[in-house]
């Protein structure tokens, strides 16, 4: 008995250390406010990167720097129309984090 238990705390732990690495990837992903001010565009429906560089002052280069970090973490999915890309969502998790974040934030600023 006390053998099973010991491999289920170990299991648990190794599990959980997963998530805890799973959770920072997904920090490291939003650390960037640029990222921040794209997932937020994002959140009204699907863009391209000039309709994203009339919303956020940046340069062409930086923005698909940081879609493209976007795409490859998972939390963007993107469509080709012609010769422009679409960019879009995919991810509600981190959306639903970037909302409570920055509401929490703005909230305990006053900036809300």
């Amino acid at each position: 008995m006390a053998k099973r238990a010991a491999a289920t705390a170990s299991a648990q732990g190794i599990e959980s250390d997963e998530v805890f690495e799973l959770a920072a990837e997904v920090f490291r992903v939003m650390s960037a406010p640029m990222r921040l001010k794209i997932i937020s565009s994002l959140c009204n429906g699907e863009k391209n990167v000039s309709e994203l560089l009339e919303e956020i002052v940046t340069t062409q280069p930086n923005m698909s720097q940081h879609l493209n970090t976007l795409y490859q973490a998972g939390v963007l999915g993107k469509r080709r129309d012609g010769v422009q890309i679409y960019y879009r969502i995919i991810n509600d998790r981190v959306v639903t984090l970037c909302r409570a974040v920055c509401t929490q934030i703005a909230i305990e600023t006053d900036l809300g």
